[in-house]
């Protein structure tokens, strides 16, 4: 079982996120749009291909993207629950 900290320096490694710190994200903070994380379309095909090789776990169905990449915590929890 892997940890939100984790979880969030591997987001930081793999997109370059050069700015940011872990303490920078905070669990129920959107990973996408301007009021959260702030990141795109490239970035979410870049998070998918890492889950993948980080972890061992892929996202069969697409249409639960938008929910399990909703924040770090629901992105861990599926992590957790599919490994």
């Amino acid at each position: 079982m892997i940890t939100g900290d984790q979880l969030k320096e591997v987001i930081i490694k793999n997109l370059k996120l050069e700015d940011i710190e872990v303490s920078d994200i905070e669990d129920d903070m959107a990973l996408f749009g301007e009021d959260g994380l702030g990141l795109d379309s490239v970035d979410s095909i870049e998070l998918v291909l890492t889950l993948e090789k980080e972890f061992g776990v892929k996202v069969a169905d697409s249409k639960e993207y938008e929910n399990i990449f909703a924040t770090s915590k629901t992105l861990l929890d599926y992590i957790n629950a599919n490994q």
